[in-house]
């Protein structure tokens, strides 16, 4: 029997994500935060030693990094191209039940606004590229004019994620509203941005962020409308 040459053994990083503890690993590093291995364990469900040797076996599958800090070791993606695998499948999973008040508020939070590994993300995300459009600073073709201008005062420095290795400024289907985000370098610098101006805020849930009662004021006056932040705000 011949076998087709295939373009790529994609066989051995679908069998590192598949199993359940690692999966979960994996989750929790995509709100694109390096974590300790006590952390992700507690996070997966597992003990210190097996949530070790998972990381042994993500770090040399090449989908984890490793990151020292004096005695202390964190582990992160090892690339976007990582996260966008793992959102890619988060479209094509089933959602767990959710059985308990936590999980709730966790999925709602989730929903609501997180990080894509390093863009964001759910309702706020959606938001965001909702009003790029509407307010004609995107297009089909990337930022517009108006959109490079709005970018500017915002602090995004444009020039410099046009010069990325990675794609400028791709239109990323959300996993949780089934609508497009924006992804990319520009989604990259636009979140940047929003964090150091404090108007994006991390919470205790990990990848979920809530827009600040700034965030709120600061993109309405900068869009021009109150539409992009009309949600209720989730602490």
């Amino acid at each position: 029997m011949e076998y087709i040459a295939a373009d790529a053994d994609i066989a051995p990083v679908a069998a590192l994500i598949a199993e359940p503890a690692r999966a979960a690993i994996l989750t929790a590093l995509l709100g694109g935060r390096a974590l300790a291995a006590g952390e992700l364990a507690r996070m997966a469900g597992v003990s210190a030693a097996t949530a070790s040797a998972h990381l042994a076996r993500l770090l040399d599958g090449g989908l984890v990094d490793v990151v020292r800090q004096g005695r202390h070791r964190y582990y992160r993606l090892a690339g976007h191209e990582i996260a966008e695998v793992l959102e890619a499948l988060a479209r094509v999973g089933t959602r767990p039940p959710v059985r308990s008040l936590r999980q709730s508020r966790q999925a709602r939070l989730l929903e609501e606004a997180r990080t894509c590994y390093d863009h964001l993300a759910g309702r706020a995300g959606v938001g965001l590229l909702d009003g790029l459009k509407r307010g004609g600073h995107f297009d089909g073709h990337g930022l517009t004019g108006s959109g490079e201008s709005l970018m500017s005062r915002l602090g995004v420095d444009v020039a410099r994620a046009r010069r990325s290795r990675r794609l400028f400024a791709p239109e990323c289907l959300d996993w949780t509203e089934r609508r497009a985000h924006l992804g990319g370098a520009l989604g990259a610098a636009v979140t940047e941005a929003l964090f150091e101006r404090g108007w994006l805020r991390r919470v205790s849930v990990p990848r979920a962020v809530i827009v600040t009662d700034a965030g709120r004021e600061g993109l309405a006056e900068l869009f021009g409308s109150k539409e992009l932040t009309s949600g209720t705000p989730v602490t």
